[in-house]
């Protein structure tokens, strides 16, 4: 196939990708939101265990038809990525709870320059200043969108520096494990899938009776509510499969910035679906911000130097003169 072929097929391939992604999350949030709002089901760490029973589920039915192949993952980086994880779901749930929506928001945003933090330090990746530039730009315009009123206490900050940290460390780690271990997103989910439903199935009632204060076994289980929970589930197979093959085929940080989109997206289904109530001048301001800076970075990222690892030259290499700030394409 010639290169350019190779090229559009790449491209198109990862279209499809993210969009399979957007898709899925946007409409886990829908449905999730309709559960919570509608029948009060406000078990939201549990709901995430019983998303990982369903993505397990498929797992074990791909293994059986023979689309997912042997593949080995050591146990300890196994239990660093469950840490890593689950943590970030807990931290996530309990910022919501003693945070502002505006410094939860604020804190989302934050994920982004922690994750260039560790392609930086582990990666030893370097950006051009117009890729700096575009990522502060989607962070403004996503921040223009969604932080309204700002509130944060001790414990808020703390619930929320855990979330930020122990999310891009998970991200940051889909990736690592993938090219390390040469894993697909099914492998990777093979191993991941299982361990996380039982330890957010063991963790999540107890976690959720205290941010609630509510039991989950005298939930008044209706069958629309069981409909709703079976969807959720089923969506959030793909929500799962997703953003592991977003990851694989990006990166950690690139897969943030574009996951912004999915912000947009949602604030705009909602102008259509519920009206005007919530869209305003500030708001579009910040999509059009937004979406120009998603498109920047996209471009400025795959420019010659935008998004470079540093190669160190060997000895040999330095003393014939060459330069000691080589850089190799990533």
């Amino acid at each position: 196939m010639a290169p350019a072929s190779k090229a559009k097929m790449k491209a198109a391939v990862d279209v499809g990708a993210w969009m399979f992604n957007a898709v899925t999350s946007v409409g886990i949030i829908i449905v999730n939101k309709a559960l919570m709002a509608t029948y009060g089901f406000s078990f939201a760490t549990t709901l995430t265990g019983l998303h990982f029973v369903a993505t397990t589920l498929m797992t074990l039915v791909l293994r059986w038809l023979g689309f997912i192949q042997y593949s080995h993952l050591p146990l300890l980086e196994l239990l660093k990525f469950i840490l890593f994880a689950n943590f970030s779901i807990v931290g996530m749930n309990v910022s919501l709870m003693w945070n502002s929506v505006g410094f939860y928001q604020i804190a989302k945003l934050s994920i982004i320059p922690v994750l260039c933090l560790f392609e930086i330090v582990f990666d030893n990746l370097r950006y051009s200043r117009d890729t700096k530039l575009s990522i502060g730009l989607v962070l403004i315009g996503v921040g223009v969108c969604t932080v309204t009123d700002v509130s944060v206490n001790m414990k808020g900050l703390v619930a929320a520096s855990i979330a930020v940290w122990s999310t891009a460390l998970q991200q940051y780690y889909v990736h690592f494990l993938q090219k390390k271990y040469s894993l697909s997103p099914f492998n990777l989910l093979g191993h991941t899938a299982p361990a996380q439903a039982g330890t957010l199935l063991l963790v999540g009632p107890f976690l959720d009776y205290w941010l609630t204060n509510k039991r989950i076994d005298a939930f008044d289980y209706t069958t629309p509510s069981i409909m709703l929970i079976i969807l959720s589930c089923i969506i959030a197979i793909g929500t799962n499969l997703s953003q592991f093959i977003c990851i694989g085929r990006f990166t950690a940080v690139s897969f943030q910035v574009l996951g912004h989109m999915k912000t947009i997206l949602v604030l705009i289904l909602g102008f259509v679906l519920f009206g005007k109530e919530g869209l305003n001048l500030h708001v579009v301001v910040g999509m059009m911000i937004a979406v120009l800076g998603m498109i920047w970075y996209g471009n400025a990222s795959s420019k010659p130097g935008g998004k470079e690892r540093r190669s160190h030259p060997t000895p040999k290499q330095q003393r014939h003169g060459q330069d000691s700030t080589e850089d190799e394409r990533v």
